[in-house]
């Protein structure tokens, strides 16, 4: 059960902001593109520059090393990186339960990553960061490239996921029937400065 504070926190392009990410719940982001949505999820990740404060609980980011602090808040990217020909490659243990969640048969561990689709793509990289069971997650559209059946499953998917470990969530989407349906709480990017919406 983590939370996820930041305190005149700021990332290239936005002002300085203060925002606070429960535990358990889903704070939906969004703003026009080319604003900064995703630099900022990069900037909370420490992988992009930034200043202000990061606190996860009470236990400020300045006293983790940058891979501990990735570990704990966790970043799954617009487009994931691979690194190995084979899916499996990529996963410390596999999560079965995860895979069928995602309508992905345990054979894809032995897919080669050549041969997958946007889509798929998408699925194995949430699948991956979920195994390593961060305590906050940054979701940069991660619905994006799948169908309304597998975006619904997503859904689920981070809903119940996030209920059960009470892990923060900062989930970047364009779809304000999406921002309804997945978070709690609404921030928008507009004109440099992070606002509730």
């Amino acid at each position: 059960m983590s939370s996820l504070t930041l305190k005149q926190f700021h990332s290239p392009l936005l002002a300085p902001f203060d925002l606070h990410l429960p535990a358990g719940e889903c704070t939906t982001l969004s703003g026009p593109s080319g604003c900064g949505k995703t630099r900022l999820l990069r900037a909370v990740a420490d992988l992009d520059p930034h200043q202000g404060e990061a606190w996860l609980d009470e236990r400020e980011k300045q006293t983790f090393s940058g891979p501990e602090w990735r570990r704990h808040v966790g970043l799954l990217s617009a487009e994931s990186a691979w690194w190995s020909e084979r899916v499996g490659d990529h996963f410390n243990a596999i999560d079965r339960d995860l895979l069928t969640n995602l309508d992905l048969p345990i054979e894809s561990t032995e897919w080669q990553i050549s041969r997958l689709s946007s889509g798929e793509r998408q699925r194995l990289a949430l699948i991956r960061l979920l195994t390593n069971r961060p305590q906050v997650l940054l979701l940069d559209e991660p619905t994006a490239n799948l169908d309304a059946g597998n975006i619904i499953k997503v859904e689920r998917l981070i809903e119940s996921w996030r209920k059960k470990y009470q892990t923060a969530v900062l989930w970047i989407t364009h779809d304000p029937a999406q921002q309804k349906r997945v978070g709690e709480h609404r921030r928008q990017i507009e004109s440099g400065r992070l606002r509730k919406r």
